[in-house]
């Protein structure tokens, strides 16, 4: 008999899961179901050539609508799932209908956090989430429009960033003492400040935001130190939320995240769940992770593809993420929080070096700015958990694939 695949969430970790699970099922019927009138799209784009205008929006889609029809993959677009009934294997959605399945997949990814200060309510604060947020945000920057930025991690540097391509005036201000300091070393937070400041950018970090006042004359960002920050527009980019109120209506797992194990499994044995919603338990690490980015949802994506088709494949990835800023290509592998020390290898400037994260002599993360070779062996050590040789590390006149060999002799 046919089953019913019924995954919820149009985003990227759905759309690939809907095509991955095609290519290995060519009979079960698959419905893909949006909270979102448009297809599929790309969320990394919004911040930065989207935003620009310099991406058309037929170019921001994954695939064209003509390409699920062709696989056979049903399109519910603009529709909410309220319930899951997992005794009857029915979601209810928001117009009222349902449907059934024999296998459900949770695609529900998260929303932005949101600010709570007075003042925050207007319609000249923004964030920036759905396509239709970029639309909006778009439309209000340009020359001699101020846009304040609260938040100086990946989304609001990237867009402080392409702000100023378009002349507009930005501000950036955070709580940290340093921006991006939840992911990374004081030497590449330090390093993208001043590419910020030097591209006119006013950078203000360790800033607590009181209240945002509105008038005649416009809008300000005020400080509890009283500092004043003039604005036509704000931005909020302080977070995300996983969407895990539906599984935790119906009593699966929940944990900052839908709890699934290396396969994707929920606490359910008929449903799955992937992308930046879920929470999985990853083995290289040895520890439970919850991923926001594009190669987590792809990734898991096909892992869970593989686990429904019968062959099973582990999802113990390194995590990789990636910051375009001006024209500096940031690369990310490994997390480095519990690091005990780090290693500058280049320049920085030249724009162009790696920061290694170790632990107990091990790399564990690495980030790289416009350099991708060394990304990709960076993703190797931090795979192999290599111990190299510090001062050989930090001459970047040393091919960095040499070092492999070098630990390969150390071992023996």
């Amino acid at each position: 008999m046919t089953k019913t695949v019924l995954v919820v969430g149009a985003g990227q970790a759905g759309a690939e899961f809907a095509l991955a699970y095609r290519a290995k099922n060519s009979t079960d019927r698959i419905v893909l179901v949006g909270e979102e009138p448009e297809l599929p799209y790309r969320r990394p784009p919004l911040s930065k050539l989207f935003l620009a205008r310099q991406m058309p929006q037929a170019q921001i889609y994954l695939h064209a609508e003509a390409t699920y029809a062709k696989q056979n993959v049903e399109l519910r677009l603009g529709l909410r799932a309220e319930a899951i009934d997992r005794n009857a294997r029915r979601v209810r959605f928001a117009d009222g209908s349902s449907e059934p399945y024999d296998t459900l997949v949770l695609a529900t990814g998260g929303r932005v956090r949101s600010l709570s200060v007075p003042g925050a309510d207007a319609s000249n604060v923004r964030y920036l989430r759905s396509l239709a947020d970029a639309q909006a945000l778009s439309a209000l920057l340009g020359p001699g429009k101020r846009l304040v930025i609260i938040g100086g991690g990946y989304i609001g540097l990237e867009v402080a960033a392409t702000a100023r391509g378009l002349e507009t005036q930005v501000t950036v201000l955070e709580s940290m003492p340093r921006v991006l300091a939840r992911v990374t070393a004081p030497e590449l937070s330090a390093f993208y400040e001043k590419v910020h400041r030097d591209a006119g950018v006013v950078v203000r970090t360790d800033v607590q935001i009181d209240h945002i006042e509105h008038g005649h004359q416009g809008s300000a960002v005020v400080l509890k130190s009283g500092e004043r920050h003039p604005a036509d527009v704000i931005l909020v980019g302080i977070g995300l939320i996983p969407n895990t109120e539906l599984a935790a209506d119906a009593g699966l797992d929940v944990d900052n995240g839908i709890r699934v194990d290396g396969h994707a499994q929920t606490s359910d044995p008929n449903i799955l769940a992937v992308g930046d919603c879920a929470n999985h338990h990853n083995r290289l690490l040895n520890r439970r992770l919850r991923l926001e980015s594009v190669p987590n949802a792809m990734e898991q994506s096909r892992a869970a593809a593989a686990t429904l088709a019968g062959t099973p494949t582990e999802y113990a990835p390194v995590p990789w993420f990636w910051s375009d800023q001006y024209k500096l290509k940031l690369q990310m592998a490994g997390l480095s929080q519990g690091h005990d020390q780090t290693v500058m290898r280049g320049d920085p400037a030249k724009q162009s070096f790696t920061v290694f994260y170790l632990s107990q002599g091990a790399v564990i993360a690495a980030d790289t700015v416009n350099h991708p070779p060394e990304h990709q062996l960076a993703k190797r050590m931090v795979a192999e958990r290599l111990r190299p040789d510090i001062q050989r590390l930090a001459d970047d006149t040393q091919p960095l694939k040499d070092l492999f060999i070098t630990n390969t002799e150390r071992k023996a």
